[in-house]
């Protein structure tokens, strides 16, 4: 195998519909997702010569691939829940790298809103039956289940309390707020977020992501491309991945997430530290989960989680923008929502996120940037460093 010699850069982003779709398909929703990222770089889509995606099909990547009309000699159709576009966006930047690759198209496209309200599909209740979650669920022990018993753990440990929690909710609110294409806008309070209906204790309803249709695309290249392309690029830095678990008996610490792995070696990688990022991109399908991987990537320290997020830090103009359009709990979550991640994290460095732009102290745009997806309940992560 070569050695990596080449740098790579996301050079186009985009968004298909997202909110309330209830037309397309979500096959739809990819190839409108793949024309803007690909408009939006300015390059020929006779270059993209590496293709992953997953979440749809009986053979994903192939039947999206197919659907799009790309032939691609480049593949890979990881499925690790939320972390599954980061975890991607790794491996198709290290096979760019090593010249197995020149541009890799990621994708994604769901209409999980739409096919409940048209009872196209039901909620479920597990993951499925079999190997290690037949031990669980049995005893009805639900994701959201999953979610709560580690909140929990950490309230137990540290302190963390409720009103802290819910001040995630009500920041990504606030950052929504100024996004016209989040889903979910009006302002909500702390006393909002803890009156709300109980879905599993300690989360209320408003702890809990919004269901929302929608889709996305990011277009990786080579440094060689770079001048052909339509904006500036935004150059991958650093990269890391991990798993931890699948049951929750193996799971060692429940205050602890696999991004502190992931993080730590995606910072390693880049050469810079948490101090230095500027917007932190970070999956938030419940509230716990942007408390504690704050934690595990290193912006504060392990049991501080409840202290950082109640000083405002995570709103546009914070110490830490975090979320900047309003993340899963506000803008939307059509379901393995990484990859949104990044599109916002590029936006954001760029310069073109509109009324929901960050700015450092100084007036200039930010200059480094993380996303971090989790997938599963917190069994694996990715996180990935950009800069401009």
């Amino acid at each position: 195998m070569p050695t990596p010699s080449r740098k790579v850069a996301i050079v186009g982003i985009s968004l298909s519909d997202c909110g309330r779709v209830d037309g397309p398909t979500p096959y739809a929703l990819h190839a409108q997702a793949a024309r803007r990222a690909l408009a939006d770089s300015g390059l020929d889509r006779s270059l993209i010569d590496g293709f992953a995606s997953a979440g749809l099909g009986t053979l994903a990547p192939v039947e999206v691939a197919e659907y799009l009309g790309l032939r691609p000699t480049w593949i890979d159709s990881t499925s690790v829940g939320g972390a599954t576009w980061e975890v991607m966006a790794a491996h198709a930047a290290d096979a760019i790298a090593a010249g197995r690759a020149g541009a890799v198209l990621l994708v994604y496209g769901s209409t999980a809103r739409a096919d409940i309200k048209a009872g196209r599909r039901t909620s479920n209740l597990s993951f499925g039956g079999r190997g290690p979650l037949q031990f669980e669920v049995p005893y009805g022990h639900t994701l959201v289940a999953k979610y709560a018993m580690a909140a929990r753990r950490h309230m137990h440990e540290y302190g963390t309390t409720l009103e802290q929690l819910a001040e995630v909710a009500v920041q990504a609110r606030a950052n929504a707020a100024h996004n016209p294409d989040a889903m979910f806008r009006d302002p909500i309070t702390v006393d909002d977020v803890l009156s709300g209906p109980l879905i599993a204790d300690p989360f209320t309803k408003l702890h809990c992501c919004i269901r929302s249709d929608g889709g996305c695309a990011v277009l990786l290249a080579a440094e060689e491309y770079v001048p052909d392309t339509a904006r500036a690029p935004v150059w991958v830095l650093g990269t890391g991945e991990h798993v931890s678990h699948t049951t929750m008996s193996e799971w060692q610490d429940f205050t602890v997430s696999p991004a502190a792995v992931s993080g730590r070696l995606a910072f390693e990688r880049a050469g810079v530290r948490p101090a230095d990022v500027d917007i932190a991109e970070i999956y938030d399908a419940f509230t716990y989960m942007t408390l504690v991987t704050l934690e595990d990537l290193g912006f504060c320290a392990k049991g501080e989680g409840g202290a950082f997020v109640e000083k405002g830090r995570l709103r546009l103009d914070g110490e830490l923008p975090v979320n900047t359009d309003g993340g899963g709990l506000s803008a939307c979550h059509p379901g393995m929502r990484g990859l949104f991640l990044l599109v916002e994290a590029v936006r954001q460095l760029r310069g073109e996120a509109g009324g929901h732009q960050v700015r450092r102290p100084d007036g200039s745009l930010p200059e480094l940037a993380v996303a971090s997806g989790t997938g599963g309940w917190f069994c694996s992560a990715g996180t990935v460093v950009l800069g401009r």
